[in-house]
């Protein structure tokens, strides 16, 4: 399991939000957030990951580190 798929479902959790709220927060597909966490899309773009960190108010460094 690579960092960002352990570390996105952390900080998803924390915040209490599902992966659909998320992705709504993030402006990405649903399918997007699923892919990523299941590890089935280990990189994942630079934007998508800009996305989802400001939707999460952390860095992108605290995603992918």
């Amino acid at each position: 399991m690579s960092n960002i798929t352990k570390n996105l479902r952390k900080l998803r959790k924390a915040k209490g939000l599902s992966q659909e709220k998320l992705a709504r927060f993030a402006d990405v597909a649903n399918n997007t957030i699923i892919k990523i966490e299941a590890g089935k899309n280990q990189n994942p773009t630079l934007d998508t990951l800009k996305k989802i960190s400001k939707a999460l108010e952390v860095s992108v460094d605290d995603l992918i580190s």
